[in-house]
């Protein structure tokens, strides 16, 4: 790629980041290329869709998110390592609002540019909550597709507004739900 198609798309990047935390996942195109100081011709040359584009934007986070499963894992007890990467997920996925309904939708639909990504993110967390499972941490009529879908309601109740601090409590409630065992103290 020629230096300065690099930096257009770079540039498109950064900017469509942050016009869909400000505005969600359903941001404008026109809207991104605008700000980007480019045409919209430019932006559809890099990212022909909206999908494509938001794929190039959150591959590269749940490409990180799967590797901090790995790294949890190895330096942490199974129901900490789960929770410690929860909180990573969730924090990683509401960087994005509106982000969720497209991660549900790539992880049904193998023709998405974000499938791949998003189920092995997936299968990272359902990889941790099998191992808290095992050491008899977690609750074992879960699966990682339910952990999926609870943690996924988190991230939708932080996008809206006014709810994020309900989020971060509900956050707490629902692990002592799947955790059954927290360090130095058993629940009763």
């Amino acid at each position: 790629m020629r230096a300065d198609a690099k930096a257009n798309r770079d540039r498109l990047l950064d900017v469509a980041g942050t016009v869909i935390t400000e505005h969600g996942s359903e941001a404008s195109m026109r809207d991104i290329a605008r700000r980007a100081g480019v045409g919209l011709a430019t932006l559809q040359r890099h990212f022909p869709t909206r999908e494509s584009l938001l794929e190039a934007l959150l591959r590269t986070s749940f490409d990180e998110l799967t590797e901090r499963a790995t790294q949890v894992e190895a330096s942490n007890p199974p129901d900490e390592a789960l929770t410690l990467w929860l909180r990573d997920f969730i924090a990683v996925c509401t960087n994005y609002r509106g982000v969720v309904t497209a991660m549900v939708q790539a992880i049904e639909d193998p023709e998405s540019a974000l499938h791949s990504s998003c189920v092995a993110m997936r299968g990272s967390g359902a990889r941790l909550l099998t191992r808290a499972q095992e050491a008899g941490e977690a609750r074992t009529d879960l699966d990682g597709a339910d952990l999926f879908a609870l943690v996924s309601s988190l991230v939708w109740l932080s996008d809206q507004p006014g709810l994020e601090a309900r989020a971060e409590r509900l956050f707490d409630v629902v692990m002592s739900a799947i955790v059954t065992k927290t360090r130095g103290n058993t629940p009763s």
